[in-house]
Protein backbone atom coordinates (compact mmCIF):
# COMPACT_ATOMS: atom_id res chain seq x y z
CA UNK A 1 0.00 0.00 0.00
CA UNK A 2 1.42 3.32 -0.97
CA UNK A 3 1.31 5.94 0.78
CA UNK A 4 0.57 9.55 -1.61
CA UNK A 5 0.82 13.05 -0.70
CA UNK A 6 -0.15 15.99 -2.39
CA UNK A 7 0.66 19.72 -1.94
CA UNK A 8 -0.14 22.89 -3.47
CA UNK A 9 0.26 26.62 -2.75
CA UNK A 10 -1.95 29.72 -4.13
CA UNK A 11 0.72 31.85 -4.95
CA UNK A 12 4.33 31.92 -6.62
CA UNK A 13 5.70 33.57 -3.43
CA UNK A 14 4.53 31.11 -0.57
CA UNK A 15 6.08 28.22 -0.26
CA UNK A 16 5.72 24.19 1.17
CA UNK A 17 7.65 24.60 3.82
CA UNK A 18 4.55 24.30 6.07
CA UNK A 19 2.94 22.12 4.56
CA UNK A 20 6.10 20.00 4.62
CA UNK A 21 6.86 20.74 8.48
CA UNK A 22 3.47 19.10 9.11
CA UNK A 23 4.11 15.78 6.58
CA UNK A 24 7.36 14.97 8.48
CA UNK A 25 5.41 15.23 11.49
CA UNK A 26 3.22 12.54 10.63
CA UNK A 27 6.52 10.22 9.73
CA UNK A 28 4.55 8.86 6.84
CA UNK A 29 6.58 5.97 5.17
CA UNK A 30 7.64 5.97 1.95
CA UNK A 31 5.53 9.14 0.88
CA UNK A 32 5.34 9.56 -2.85
CA UNK A 33 4.67 13.40 -3.41
CA UNK A 34 2.55 15.60 -5.82
CA UNK A 35 3.18 19.08 -5.52
CA UNK A 36 1.16 21.23 -8.17
CA UNK A 37 3.04 24.44 -9.99
CA UNK A 38 3.61 27.47 -7.75
CA UNK A 39 0.87 29.93 -7.93
CA UNK A 40 -2.24 26.93 -8.32
CA UNK A 41 -5.14 28.84 -7.36
CA UNK A 42 -8.17 27.22 -4.80
CA UNK A 43 -10.53 28.31 -7.27
CA UNK A 44 -10.43 25.49 -10.20
CA UNK A 45 -12.00 22.31 -8.91
CA UNK A 46 -9.06 19.92 -7.31
CA UNK A 47 -9.98 17.20 -10.38
CA UNK A 48 -8.73 19.94 -12.69
CA UNK A 49 -6.06 20.05 -11.19
CA UNK A 50 -3.03 18.97 -13.25
CA UNK A 51 -0.80 17.37 -10.36
CA UNK A 52 -3.93 15.83 -8.34
CA UNK A 53 -4.94 14.27 -11.81
CA UNK A 54 -1.85 12.15 -12.06
CA UNK A 55 -2.31 11.80 -8.66
CA UNK A 56 -5.11 9.88 -8.78
CA UNK A 57 -3.83 8.12 -11.98
CA UNK A 58 -1.32 6.88 -9.80
CA UNK A 59 -2.61 5.43 -6.45
CA UNK A 60 -4.44 1.93 -6.52
CA UNK A 61 -6.92 0.71 -4.30
CA UNK A 62 -5.97 0.52 -0.89
CA UNK A 63 -3.26 3.92 -0.97
CA UNK A 64 -3.33 6.39 1.49
CA UNK A 65 -3.77 10.16 0.18
CA UNK A 66 -1.91 12.36 2.59
CA UNK A 67 -2.10 16.67 2.83
CA UNK A 68 -1.45 18.61 5.44
CA UNK A 69 -4.72 20.37 5.66
CA UNK A 70 -8.21 19.74 4.04
CA UNK A 71 -8.03 23.67 2.61
CA UNK A 72 -4.61 22.94 0.52
CA UNK A 73 -7.45 20.28 -1.68
CA UNK A 74 -10.32 22.29 -1.53
CA UNK A 75 -12.21 25.38 -0.43
CA UNK A 76 -15.84 24.73 -1.35
CA UNK A 77 -18.48 22.17 0.44
CA UNK A 78 -19.30 20.50 -2.82
CA UNK A 79 -15.67 20.38 -4.11
CA UNK A 80 -14.81 18.32 -0.95
CA UNK A 81 -17.69 16.37 -1.88
CA UNK A 82 -16.74 15.47 -4.84
CA UNK A 83 -13.26 14.73 -3.89
CA UNK A 84 -14.40 12.21 -1.33
CA UNK A 85 -17.21 10.36 -3.94
CA UNK A 86 -13.63 10.24 -5.92
CA UNK A 87 -11.72 8.88 -3.40
CA UNK A 88 -14.51 6.00 -2.45
CA UNK A 89 -14.59 5.37 -5.89
CA UNK A 90 -11.02 4.70 -6.22
CA UNK A 91 -10.79 2.69 -2.67
CA UNK A 92 -8.40 5.26 -1.36
CA UNK A 93 -7.59 6.42 2.05
CA UNK A 94 -7.63 10.06 3.16
CA UNK A 95 -5.51 11.58 6.40
CA UNK A 96 -5.45 14.99 6.92
CA UNK A 97 -2.78 16.19 9.48
CA UNK A 98 -3.80 19.17 10.62
CA UNK A 99 -6.43 21.76 10.86
CA UNK A 100 -10.08 21.18 11.76
CA UNK A 101 -10.76 18.24 9.76
CA UNK A 102 -7.61 16.51 11.57
CA UNK A 103 -8.73 12.96 12.68
CA UNK A 104 -12.09 12.66 11.08
CA UNK A 105 -12.48 9.65 9.43
CA UNK A 106 -14.00 11.59 5.99
CA UNK A 107 -14.03 8.11 4.40
CA UNK A 108 -16.71 6.72 6.68
CA UNK A 109 -19.71 5.22 4.16
CA UNK A 110 -23.02 3.22 4.68
CA UNK A 111 -21.85 -0.39 4.60
CA UNK A 112 -25.01 -1.20 2.36
CA UNK A 113 -26.04 1.46 0.41
CA UNK A 114 -22.07 3.11 0.11
CA UNK A 115 -23.24 6.60 0.73
CA UNK A 116 -21.21 8.95 3.00
CA UNK A 117 -22.62 8.78 6.44
CA UNK A 118 -24.85 11.95 7.27
CA UNK A 119 -22.69 12.59 10.23
CA UNK A 120 -19.94 13.08 8.19
CA UNK A 121 -21.55 14.88 5.44
CA UNK A 122 -22.61 17.26 8.53
CA UNK A 123 -19.30 17.79 9.49
CA UNK A 124 -17.68 18.38 6.38
CA UNK A 125 -20.44 20.66 5.71
CA UNK A 126 -20.30 22.60 9.00
CA UNK A 127 -16.17 22.52 9.12
CA UNK A 128 -16.11 23.83 5.35
CA UNK A 129 -18.58 26.69 5.91
CA UNK A 130 -16.86 27.96 9.16
CA UNK A 131 -13.66 28.12 6.51
CA UNK A 132 -15.15 29.71 4.34
CA UNK A 133 -16.52 32.18 6.92
CA UNK A 134 -12.96 32.67 7.76
CA UNK A 135 -11.68 33.47 5.00
CA UNK A 136 -14.30 36.34 4.35
CA UNK A 137 -13.74 38.16 7.87
CA UNK A 138 -10.19 37.74 7.01
CA UNK A 139 -10.93 39.93 3.58
CA UNK A 140 -13.38 42.50 5.70
CA UNK A 141 -10.87 42.96 8.42
CA UNK A 142 -8.05 43.64 5.54
CA UNK A 143 -10.12 45.83 3.64
CA UNK A 144 -10.85 48.03 7.07
CA UNK A 145 -7.05 47.88 7.72
CA UNK A 146 -6.54 49.62 4.55
CA UNK A 147 -9.37 52.04 4.31
CA UNK A 148 -8.33 52.79 7.99
CA UNK A 149 -4.43 53.38 7.29
CA UNK A 150 -5.51 55.85 4.22
CA UNK A 151 -7.61 57.76 5.98
CA UNK A 152 -4.40 58.69 8.28
CA UNK A 153 -2.80 59.46 5.01
CA UNK A 154 -1.14 56.15 4.75
CA UNK A 155 -1.68 54.74 1.10
CA UNK A 156 0.92 52.00 0.83
CA UNK A 157 3.20 51.28 -1.69
CA UNK A 158 7.11 52.73 -2.20
CA UNK A 159 8.00 55.74 -0.82
CA UNK A 160 8.73 58.19 -3.02
CA UNK A 161 12.56 59.73 -4.56
CA UNK A 162 13.91 62.23 -3.19
CA UNK A 163 12.39 65.04 -4.69
CA UNK A 164 15.03 67.03 -7.47
CA UNK A 165 15.03 70.35 -5.54
CA UNK A 166 16.02 68.40 -2.18
CA UNK A 167 18.99 66.20 -4.37
CA UNK A 168 22.09 68.56 -3.95
CA UNK A 169 21.32 69.27 0.32
CA UNK A 170 20.74 65.30 0.74
CA UNK A 171 24.62 65.02 -1.68
CA UNK A 172 26.06 67.78 0.41
CA UNK A 173 24.62 66.48 4.09
CA UNK A 174 26.18 62.93 3.05
CA UNK A 175 29.62 64.59 2.56
CA UNK A 176 29.40 66.18 5.46
CA UNK A 177 28.64 62.35 7.43
CA UNK A 178 25.00 61.98 7.66
CA UNK A 179 24.29 58.88 7.42
CA UNK A 180 22.04 57.12 4.42
CA UNK A 181 19.47 55.90 7.44
CA UNK A 182 19.37 59.38 9.04
CA UNK A 183 18.51 61.30 5.68
CA UNK A 184 16.10 58.61 5.00
CA UNK A 185 14.07 59.67 8.04
CA UNK A 186 14.43 63.06 7.61
CA UNK A 187 13.21 63.35 4.03
CA UNK A 188 10.69 60.49 4.58
CA UNK A 189 11.99 58.16 2.03
CA UNK A 190 13.61 54.78 1.39
CA UNK A 191 17.14 54.32 2.34
CA UNK A 192 17.28 52.93 -1.68
CA UNK A 193 16.05 56.46 -2.68
CA UNK A 194 18.70 57.86 -0.80
CA UNK A 195 21.46 55.44 -2.51
CA UNK A 196 19.98 56.74 -5.56
CA UNK A 197 20.65 60.20 -4.95
CA UNK A 198 24.21 59.76 -3.99
CA UNK A 199 25.13 56.67 -6.08
CA UNK A 200 28.74 57.84 -7.51
CA UNK A 201 29.49 59.34 -3.98
CA UNK A 202 29.46 55.56 -2.55
CA UNK A 203 32.50 53.58 -2.15
CA UNK A 204 31.35 51.30 -4.20
CA UNK A 205 30.88 53.32 -7.41
CA UNK A 206 32.54 53.12 -10.38
CA UNK A 207 32.60 54.74 -13.01
CA UNK A 208 31.64 54.03 -16.86
CA UNK A 209 32.82 54.28 -19.93
CA UNK A 210 31.04 55.94 -21.84
CA UNK A 211 32.25 54.52 -24.89
CA UNK A 212 31.38 50.92 -23.49
CA UNK A 213 28.04 49.79 -24.51
CA UNK A 214 25.48 49.31 -21.39
CA UNK A 215 24.79 45.43 -21.47
CA UNK A 216 21.19 44.67 -21.89
CA UNK A 217 19.89 43.42 -18.16
CA UNK A 218 17.63 40.24 -18.02
CA UNK A 219 13.92 41.72 -17.41
CA UNK A 220 11.14 39.42 -16.31
CA UNK A 221 7.84 39.58 -18.08
CA UNK A 222 4.54 37.30 -17.89
CA UNK A 223 3.54 36.02 -21.01
CA UNK A 224 -0.25 35.23 -21.39
CA UNK A 225 -1.06 31.42 -21.87
CA UNK A 226 -2.03 31.83 -25.68
CA UNK A 227 0.62 33.69 -26.78
CA UNK A 228 3.23 31.08 -24.69
CA UNK A 229 1.12 28.34 -26.75
CA UNK A 230 1.25 29.65 -29.95
CA UNK A 231 4.94 30.14 -29.99
CA UNK A 232 5.94 26.27 -28.87
CA UNK A 233 4.16 25.77 -32.11
CA UNK A 234 6.64 28.14 -34.09
CA UNK A 235 10.12 27.82 -35.10
CA UNK A 236 12.15 29.35 -32.58
CA UNK A 237 16.16 30.19 -32.67
CA UNK A 238 17.71 28.06 -30.03
CA UNK A 239 17.87 30.26 -27.42
CA UNK A 240 14.45 31.54 -27.68
CA UNK A 241 13.50 27.87 -27.49
CA UNK A 242 15.76 27.58 -24.16
CA UNK A 243 14.14 31.28 -22.82
CA UNK A 244 10.50 29.66 -23.55
CA UNK A 245 11.20 26.05 -21.76
CA UNK A 246 12.87 27.56 -18.96
CA UNK A 247 9.55 29.71 -18.36
CA UNK A 248 7.60 28.95 -15.18
CA UNK A 249 4.04 28.72 -15.29
CA UNK A 250 1.41 30.75 -13.59
CA UNK A 251 -2.04 29.56 -12.36
CA UNK A 252 -4.57 32.55 -12.96
CA UNK A 253 -8.05 30.77 -12.84
CA UNK A 254 -8.80 28.37 -15.86
CA UNK A 255 -5.45 29.70 -17.69
CA UNK A 256 -1.93 31.12 -17.32
CA UNK A 257 0.55 32.87 -17.41
CA UNK A 258 4.32 31.85 -18.64
CA UNK A 259 6.61 34.10 -16.34
CA UNK A 260 10.04 35.03 -18.83
CA UNK A 261 13.39 35.72 -17.87
CA UNK A 262 15.34 37.24 -20.89
CA UNK A 263 17.05 40.31 -22.22
CA UNK A 264 14.40 42.83 -23.65
CA UNK A 265 15.77 42.13 -27.45
CA UNK A 266 14.22 38.25 -27.15
CA UNK A 267 10.95 39.59 -25.68
CA UNK A 268 11.15 41.24 -28.43
CA UNK A 269 11.80 39.28 -31.29
CA UNK A 270 9.28 36.65 -29.50
CA UNK A 271 6.85 39.81 -29.76
CA UNK A 272 7.03 40.07 -33.50
CA UNK A 273 6.80 36.37 -33.54
CA UNK A 274 3.10 37.13 -33.01
CA UNK A 275 2.51 39.23 -36.09
CA UNK A 276 -0.38 35.85 -36.63
CA UNK A 277 -2.53 37.35 -33.83
CA UNK A 278 -3.23 40.66 -35.90
CA UNK A 279 -4.43 38.53 -39.08
CA UNK A 280 -8.33 38.25 -39.50
CA UNK A 281 -7.97 34.72 -38.72
CA UNK A 282 -7.24 35.08 -34.97
CA UNK A 283 -9.83 34.85 -32.06
CA UNK A 284 -10.39 38.26 -30.18
CA UNK A 285 -8.67 36.56 -27.08
CA UNK A 286 -5.62 35.74 -29.25
CA UNK A 287 -5.50 39.57 -30.13
CA UNK A 288 -6.26 40.52 -26.57
CA UNK A 289 -3.03 38.19 -25.45
CA UNK A 290 -0.75 39.90 -27.55
CA UNK A 291 -1.81 43.51 -27.06
CA UNK A 292 -1.32 42.62 -22.97
CA UNK A 293 2.35 40.94 -24.18
CA UNK A 294 2.71 43.92 -26.03
CA UNK A 295 2.27 46.12 -23.38
CA UNK A 296 4.13 44.90 -20.99
CA UNK A 297 7.29 44.86 -23.49
CA UNK A 298 6.21 48.45 -24.22
CA UNK A 299 6.29 49.60 -20.47
CA UNK A 300 9.46 48.34 -19.80
CA UNK A 301 10.89 50.06 -23.14
CA UNK A 302 9.82 53.03 -21.76
CA UNK A 303 10.20 53.07 -17.87
CA UNK A 304 13.66 50.97 -17.80
CA UNK A 305 11.77 48.48 -15.30
CA UNK A 306 14.16 45.89 -14.42
CA UNK A 307 11.37 43.56 -13.64
CA UNK A 308 7.35 43.81 -14.50
CA UNK A 309 4.29 41.58 -14.80
CA UNK A 310 0.27 41.88 -14.43
CA UNK A 311 -2.08 38.76 -13.29
CA UNK A 312 -3.85 38.63 -16.45
CA UNK A 313 -4.49 35.96 -18.92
Amino acid sequence: MANVVYERVSTDQQSTDRQNLVLDEADIEEPVVFEEEGGTSSRPHPLERPKFGKLLTYARPGDTVHISEMFRLVRGTGHILDVLDVLHRDRLALRIHDGAFSGLDLTARQPRTGELLSTVKFMVQTLAAAGELQRDLQRELTYDGLRAAEAKGNKGGRRPAVEAGKTEAVRSAYLEGRSIAALAREHDVSRGAIRTAVADLLPEYTPVDAGTPTPELSVVLDMPGKVADFLRTTDLAPVERIVLDQGVTVRRGQGYTLRITAVPAIHRRLLDLCQPFDGAAAVPAQRKARREYENRVNLHASTGLRSWSRSAT
